[in-house]
């Protein structure tokens, strides 16, 4: 009986780690690292994420002040993509996609990131990303983690010159990953359309409310 209860406590053990987002930290070239994934919806691919503030892309992860992230570059779904989703899944009775993508890159250094942002377009279409910000990057090696949040899927990918070892900015991709793991499922795009950039539907700021 000890032995099968040991054998079942290292079995449970297992299944733990599998389950920990560590699990798949593995980096592979920017060339054969998965990208996003479209499935069907090959009109989803024209529509279209900006680059976000430092600011939101903190209130998106909830996370608290005075926290920063100064090696994380993120991309949001335009107000535009939010309004397309919705009416694609109006317009194909239910079998079209309400769900938007998140897609984060924590670099290993700000000096990385502050490049590669000056190389980057502030807007771009989902169907450019996996060729022009993932396999665009040369030289580089990436570790890609995937959660999906409800109606919002979030790609994160940790960025790394190719040959380096280990992960300078490791602290930061932690708390990426664990807010993330710890957010609710997105019901609906409330979130998004509460960001600064973003033309409101139907929320209020906070200071106009308070009025």
């Amino acid at each position: 009986m000890d032995e099968k209860q040991t054998n079942n406590n290292n079995n449970k053990k297992k299944k733990q780690k599998h389950k920990h987002p560590s699990s798949d930290y593995s980096f592979k070239s920017s060339s054969e690292v998965k990208g996003l994934r479209f499935g069907g919806q090959l009109i989803v691919k024209s529509f279209t994420i900006r680059r976000a503030r430092p600011q939101e892309i903190l209130r998106l992860l909830s996370l608290p002040p005075p926290s920063t992230l100064p090696s994380t570059t993120a991309f949001l779904p335009t107000n535009f993509t939010i309004l397309a989703h919705h009416a694609w899944h109006t317009l194909t009775l239910g079998l079209g996609t309400k769900n938007s993508k998140v897609v984060m890159f924590v670099f290993e250094s700000e000096t990385m990131k502050v490049d590669v942002d000056r190389m980057w377009p502030g807007e771009i279409p989902l169907g450019e990303v996996n060729r022009k910000l993932i396999k665009g990057l040369t030289g580089c090696e990436m570790a890609r983690f995937k959660f999906r949040k409800g109606c919002i899927t979030f790609y994160v990918y940790a960025v790394r010159r190719t040959g380096n070892v280990g992960f300078s900015c490791a602290d930061d991709l932690r708390v990426v990953l664990e807010y993330v793991v710890a957010l609710n499922d997105f019901m609906d795009h409330t979130a998004m359309l509460a960001m600064p950039n973003q033309r409101s539907i139907s929320f209020a700021p906070v200071a106009a409310m308070a009025h």
